[in-house]
């Protein structure tokens, strides 16, 4: 399978988390906690990545810098997602304390201040609200991020193709 493919349907991949991110806030009424929101950021960059990298269709070092970069954007995910479960993984006496909404925060508090928040976690990002097959939502989006990490670490360190054999290749069929 082609880069330009491969980077098409991460990014329907992540569209389509987003869609149910959004589904399970406006539909099934669960508000995201901070770190929900650096995750949504996560795939949301992931896609936009891929995105880009399916439309330029890149080959050779192109496809390597769009697989780092999908890599990094997805590997932010993760340990936002990795930290949520270490919260949820708190005894009860341990969990931080529950915060502001983060519409409340960007209403009051400086940008910096509202994202070391987010990135610290709060009593509300330990709280388990909906689980699918024993996983909660970091649990799952842990496990997405994980392989978009995969994908672009393939796609930065896959061997480079012959070109004029993949033309001679394709021009017999």
């Amino acid at each position: 399978m082609n880069s330009r493919a491969v980077f098409f349907l991460i990014f329907l991949l992540c569209a389509g988390l987003l869609g149910v991110a959004l589904y399970m806030e406006h539909v099934m009424g669960l508000e995201p906690c901070p770190l929900c929101w650096l995750q949504r950021f996560g795939f949301m960059a992931a896609g936009f990545v891929s995105l880009l990298a399916a439309l330029h269709g890149p080959h050779g070092f192109g496809a390597r810098v769009y697989g780092l970069l999908l890599s990094v954007s997805a590997g932010a995910g993760l340990a936002m997602a990795g930290r949520q479960l270490w919260l949820q993984s708190l005894p009860a006496d341990q969990v931080p304390a529950c915060g502001p909404s983060v519409d409340y925060m960007l209403d009051v508090l400086p940008w910096m201040e509202v994202l070391t928040t987010a990135l610290k976690g709060t009593g509300d990002c330990a709280e388990v609200t909906w689980r699918f097959l024993g996983l909660s939502i970091p649990g799952w989006t842990a496990i997405f991020f994980s392989l978009l990490v995969i994908v672009g670490l393939v796609m930065l360190l896959r061997p480079p193709r012959d070109r004029k054999s993949t033309r001679l290749n394709s021009s017999h069929r």
